[in-house]
């Protein structure tokens, strides 16, 4: 860490539907001596916790105001609805928005799609909450579409979901607030997310590349024993004469006089 002195936890939001459990447990490891803390917070609730000093970074839903907020969008989610099991769209595998038009659709105060038009029919009065307009569909007064995340978090025995293949879709982001300089927590938690390892040299100054030896620099020849460096010119043949030079070429023999 650059700074002189080290914060004593990292505190991330994140709203419902997000897990965090495997950005975490990388954060564990890496950092064993600053605990993350999580703080969970409703979607209203979050862009407050990051511009309020109450978290440092967070999970949070698109779209993000980027005058004063940071944020790398990480990944989009499937739409489903949520109905009974016993109903007629649970006999297939995946819906238009036309085929709900029929149903009186919950509309939750908390809804994190964004919506041009909502499908189906309204219903008299809008649920406060996403997990209060799943009740409602458990008494059978409507149906709910809503991020495929949320489905499964409040998943209940007696209600399935469908994707929806033309509704709108939520995306997921990290953000955190603006600032000269990232704080290095923050930095390190973005390194986590999107996959630096421990090696990355990012924020570190790379070592120069160390030139390569060039052959022949590290052990020249030594000058043969008795004589000067590479010996004798040739070498003497058994009969007492010099022997050719390799590729040396003979000398071409005269053609013998013709007769008169």
């Amino acid at each position: 860490m650059t700074g002189s002195e080290v914060p004593h936890s990292f505190r991330l939001a994140y709203v419902p539907g997000v897990t965090p459990t495997k950005w975490v447990r990388i954060w564990n490891e890496r950092l064993p001596d600053i605990p993350l803390t999580l703080v969970q917070v409703s979607p209203a609730e979050a862009f407050g916790a990051l511009r309020g000093g109450s978290a440092d970074a967070g999970f949070v839903r698109l779209p993000v105001d980027r005058t004063d907020l940071s944020a790398i969008p990480l990944y989009t989610e499937t739409t489903v609805v949520v109905i009974p099991k016993d109903h007629l769209v649970a006999a297939v595998e995946e819906i238009a928005t036309a085929d709900l038009a029929d149903e009186i659709v919950l509309h939750p105060l908390d809804d994190t799609l964004d919506w041009e038009k909502l499908p189906g029919r309204p219903a008299f009065e809008r649920p406060a909450t996403t997990e209060d307009a799943i009740e409602l569909v458990a008494a059978g007064i409507g149906v709910l579409v809503v991020p495929q995340s949320l489905a499964r978090l409040h998943h209940r025995k007696d209600l399935t979901y469908r994707p929806v293949t033309d509704a709108p879709e939520s995306r997921v982001a990290l953000s955190w607030p603006q600032a000269d300089t990232t704080p290095d927590l923050v930095e390190e938690f973005i390194g986590i997310v999107r996959g630096r390892t421990v090696n990355s040299t990012r924020g570190r100054t790379p070592t120069p590349p160390q030139p390569k030896a060039k052959r022949g620099d590290a052990a020249k020849r030594k000058p043969a024993a008795g004589g000067k460096s590479g010996g004798k010119s040739g070498a003497k043949n058994p009969r007492g004469g010099s022997a050719s030079p390799k590729g040396a070429k003979t000398a071409k023999r005269g053609k013998p006089p013709r007769r008169p």
